[in-house]
């Protein structure tokens, strides 16, 4: 016999849930990678078929937020088989341990790929001390 824990969270969140909810209502989570460096951190999305001018991108404190539309390509007068390609809003809010300098995050978009840089505060950052000799 298997037993199965059901979270009281993520059933009361699944029934709270509109049943008539259409696809464009509702907001994708985009996949990220975060990498931690000395003196910054780095998300990378796939974004692909996106323009620099469908992201917008959001860093208070120590937290970044990123969110943005996949629109639906429009092809008239052909018959769709199969439709797999991301359609509609996403969003993804990814808090970090340290404060964020947001006045020298960088952000790109090439080939697809979604490259947030964004730098930890001075006095985030580590401290080197040099031992002398005595």
């Amino acid at each position: 016999m298997m037993t199965m824990y059901v979270s009281p969270r993520r059933h009361n969140a699944r029934v709270r849930r509109p049943v008539n909810q259409s696809p464009e209502d509702r907001e994708m989570r985009l996949a990220v990678d975060v990498m931690d460096y000395d003196d910054s951190y780095e998300i990378k999305a796939l974004v692909p078929g996106l323009e620099t001018d469908d992201i917008n991108i959001e860093v208070l404190n120590n937290t970044v937020a990123i969110r943005g539309e996949f629109k639906e390509l429009e092809v008239q007068d052909i018959k769709t088989l199969r439709s797999e390609l991301p359609v509609g809003r996403f969003s993804r809010v990814i808090t970090f341990p340290t404060k964020l300098d947001a006045t020298k995050g960088e952000a790109q978009l090439k080939n697809g790929v979604f490259t947030l840089s964004v730098p930890k505060t001075e006095d985030q950052k580590p401290k080197v001390i040099k031992v002398k000799a005595a």
